[in-house]
């Protein structure tokens, strides 16, 4: 099966997927090989969905091995989520222990009793980007009059929620001027630009990077036509009720990792130049911005 074939694979699975109802309950990821003592607490971390579950284990899983290997009093298993709706719901219902979600999503998740303990990569790195086919013929915001956007999802801060921002600021009305799709990841809002199935679609800059390094023949057939400001990177959070010497020692080694050189490809494997100190006022800045896009563009949940 040849690369361009797999690719199209990809994008079907994945809207079937998001068509899907999801399973009563999601398992952890089982990735890793060992198996941790019986007597230590384990301690889910369930990460956004912006990779599928395969992709999102072999980015994630050597950070969960490297804190296991150092935390004295609860181990650490990695979660995935089908989708960003699933991992939402996850929140409000407050089941896993820890969390890494999007800025807008932590909003939501400090209404439900967790709390920021570090911020997961530069501020800078945090930012819309929308692609277009080199041959499409985009070349200025009006030009997508008429025409389909793909998004991962109505609530991806940076991958749609800011690329709309962008947009609007540039003289489209969002609601009507185009035709908003929500296709369930960030690789199949790439693809959806690939295929020709959108004139343009939103991600970040780390699911275009990494798409770059796996599909580089068909990344040269897209181009970065336009990026939003930056605003405040992902946040790694924990539940109220996960006890203070536990927290204290995942926030610690997170703000450790980078010191060694062996820790760089764990860093790599995530996208992720470091963990910088932070706490729930360090997200106020996205409560504002969030509140002036839902004034002058469109609510960011359904209300249906």
């Amino acid at each position: 099966m040849n690369k361009l074939v797999r690719l199209a694979c990809l994008l079907i699975t994945t809207q079937l997927l998001a068509a899907c109802e999801p399973p009563p309950t999601e398992k952890p990821l089982p990735y890793s090989n060992a198996a941790p003592p019986a007597r230590l607490a384990i301690y889910r971390l369930a990460i956004h969905p912006s990779y599928n579950p395969e992709k999102l284990g072999t980015m994630y899983q050597p950070l969960i091995d490297h804190l296991n290997r150092q935390l004295a009093d609860g181990q650490l298993e990695l979660e995935a989520s089908r989708d960003y709706a699933a991992f939402e719901q996850k929140i409000a219902a407050r089941q896993p222990a820890f969390l890494l979600p999007n800025p807008w999503q932590t909003l939501q998740a400090i209404k439900a009793g967790y709390h920021v303990i570090a911020m997961a990569g530069d501020a800078s790195d945090f930012k819309g980007i929308i692609l277009v086919r080199q041959d499409g013929g985009i070349r200025k915001p009006a030009d997508l009059k008429g025409k389909t956007v793909s998004y991962p999802s109505p609530t991806a801060l940076a991958a749609a929620i800011m690329p709309q921002y962008f947009l609007h600021t540039r003289g489209l009305d969002i609601q009507r001027d185009i035709d908003n799709v929500y296709v369930g990841s960030q690789e199949s809002s790439i693809m959806n630009v690939y295929l020709g199935k959108s004139a343009a679609g939103a991600t970040w800059p780390p699911p275009w990077r990494l798409f770059q390094k796996e599909y580089p023949q068909e990344a040269a057939a897209l181009k970065v036509i336009w990026q939003t400001p930056p605003l405040v990177n992902n946040s790694l959070m924990v539940r109220d009720d996960v006890p203070d010497n536990v927290r204290d020692q995942v926030a610690k080694l997170l703000y450790q990792l980078g010191q060694r050189e062996s820790d760089n490809a764990i860093l790599a494997a995530m996208e992720t130049t470091r963990f910088y100190a932070a706490n729930d006022r360090s997200y106020d800045v996205v409560a504002t911005y969030i509140e002036r896009f839902e004034k002058q563009v469109r609510p960011v949940e359904s209300k249906e």
